[in-house]
């Protein structure tokens, strides 16, 4: 056990003076070895260093690379991008006030261009790593979805990602749109659930909570159908679909008996 001894205090006995001795050898030692320790350390900084500032200079080159990137490359190609994605997305609105053939041509110029502009899928090709170019696949989703082109339309909707909270539920709900188009029900249910699940809003959950509820009815499952209905009544009594609720109930529970 270690002890306090007053300043002056010097050691009389012969062996305190023994102990002296060994604690002040034993000092040494310590201070000899962290100065070998510390030559060994300068001795490798000195071997290595050149491996060293490699190192620090790769980091570096990556670190300002990478800020360089975003600066002068990324930025740049972000902005170009969303202007390209302008004239696209009119003929996008247009087409869905528009009727028939009309509506299909618009379509199909918000896919392909016009006028010397990029479509949907010219940024997709260009601009995929940008937030326009992820965009612009949901668009072409929804107009490939529009204009039944179905196996399309599933592609693009499932290479969008979105946070957002309306549009990756309506992506997700779109998907299911083109499988109940191509006469698979079965999937088309599985994307209508996980669309009404994914925001709980009373835009995007009512809507695909009903058409996995008339989904259900049409494979027979009046007891999934009823559970759906139930949940528009509960949850989302305001929104549009709650008016819709008793039609639907009926047959579900009349499947039941």
């Amino acid at each position: 056990m270690a002890t306090y001894k007053k300043r002056g205090y010097k050691p009389g006995t012969k062996e305190e003076q023994n102990t002296a001795v060994e604690d002040h050898s034993t000092t040494a030692e310590v201070f000899n070895t962290l100065d070998e320790g510390a030559n060994k350390t300068e001795e490798w900084v000195a071997r290595n260093q050149k491996y060293i500032f490699i190192i620090i200079g790769v980091a570096a080159v990556v670190i300002l690379g990478y800020l360089g990137y975003e600066e002068f490359i990324q930025e740049p190609k972000e902005a170009e991008a969303a202007n390209e994605m302008y004239m696209a997305q009119q003929y996008f609105d247009n087409a869905l006030d528009a009727q028939g053939a009309q509506s299909d041509s618009l379509y199909n110029m918000a896919l392909t261009g016009g006028q010397g502009k990029f479509g949907f899928e010219d940024i997709i090709e260009n601009y995929g790593s940008t937030k326009a170019g992820n965009l612009a696949r949901y668009y072409a989703g929804m107009a490939y979805l529009s204009t039944n082109q179905y196996q399309k339309a599933i592609e693009h909707l499932d290479d969008f990602k979105s946070d957002d909270e309306i549009l990756a539920p309506l992506a997700k709900g779109g998907i299911g749109d083109a499988f109940l188009q191509l006469d698979q029900p079965e999937e088309a249910l599985s994307y209508y659930e996980e669309a009404a699940t994914m925001r709980d809003n009373n835009f995007t959950a009512p809507k695909f909570l009903l058409k996995a509820a008339m989904t259900a009815i049409s494979l027979g499952d009046g007891e999934a159908a009823e559970e759906y209905l139930t949940r528009i009544e509960k949850e989302y009594p305001e929104s549009a679909e709650a008016n819709k609720v008793a039609a639907y109930m009926g047959q579900a529970q009349a499947m039941q008996q």
